[in-house]
């Protein structure tokens, strides 16, 4: 993927990031990889993405508020980061909680605009504990404050980064379903699945939107993996190493690679450090 920008990286924690484990995800990508359109149904903060840096992308998540940063990122880049730089001035404890109960009343909420809503979804992920994004049953920010000494509130060269990457690229940014977001798929295209992940005990986070994501929607993705492959698209899934998820993918069109991974954010401190996951992918993706 040519022209590569050096500097980018994600400009936000993310439970689940992928940054450790990229060495392992590039192993199994296709040799063609440089030719194909990349698809991320499930982008989160882009450790993937902005690693290979394709010419051309379709990413979504269903987190609106996550793809709204992405959006404004693109096309305001300079507002951001003058919105961030009075967050940064203004920050402390008691800042924090104001700014997080914006979203308590909806009516206000939606009258922000686009740019003070993604500066704030990035203010709270910076400054909020163990940088988690969570949200309750009734979709409301809710994770308490982190207490940084100096928190990385507007990482200018980061966001200027991934603004000239989205800005000169392909990239189409979407919000949605994951199967919305691979429908008009054709063979000239990869896939990388990195949905929640399965957590039959709950220590994995996944409170990523209120409904959540359980086994009837880890079934749902499985079924849309075996459609792709069967249409002879090329896909790589991570998920955690339990047995649901390997007997939901004991199948022969399915090759399973256990892996280590390191993790610093998970909503039970059991379940940091070293922990067993799998990369799937599927027989065509040789």
């Amino acid at each position: 993927m040519a022209g590569k920008n050096l500097p980018i990286k994600p400009y936000l924690k993310w439970a689940g990031g992928k940054r450790q484990l990229l060495s392992e995800i590039k192993k199994h990508l296709p040799q063609n990889i440089n030719s194909l359109t990349y698809y991320e149904p499930f982008v989160g903060a882009g450790a993937v993405l902005f690693d290979l840096q394709p010419q051309k992308a379709v990413i979504n998540d269903f987190n609106t508020e996550l793809i709204l940063t992405y959006r404004v990122i693109k096309d305001h880049i300079e507002e951001l980061i003058q919105e961030l730089q009075i967050h940064k001035e203004k920050t402390n404890e008691a800042y924090y909680y104001e700014i997080r109960a914006t979203d308590r009343d909806k009516t206000e909420f939606n009258t922000l605009s686009e740019i003070k809503r993604a500066a704030r979804l990035i203010y709270l992920n910076k400054t909020c504990y163990n940088g988690l994004y969570r949200v309750n049953s009734q979709g409301l920010f809710n994770v308490p404050y982190g207490r940084y000494k100096n928190p990385a509130i507007c990482e200018e060269p980061v966001l200027r980064a991934v603004h000239n990457y989205l800005a000169a690229n392909e990239i189409t940014i979407t919000s949605g379903d994951f199967e919305d977001a691979v429908k008009n798929i054709n063979k000239e295209s990869f896939v990388y699945f990195d949905p929640p992940y399965h957590s039959p005990d709950k220590t994995n986070f996944t409170g990523y939107q209120a409904d959540g994501f359980n086994e009837d929607e880890q079934i749902r993705l499985r079924d849309t993996f075996l459609n792709l492959t069967k249409q002879g698209i090329q896909c790589l899934l991570s998920n955690s190493d339990t047995p649901f998820i390997r007997e939901l993918y004991q199948n022969p069109s399915f090759e399973i690679i256990a892996v280590l991974a390191k993790r610093t954010i998970n909503s039970d401190a059991d379940g940091r450090g070293k922990v067993n996951e799998v990369l799937i992918k599927n027989r065509s993706n040789t």
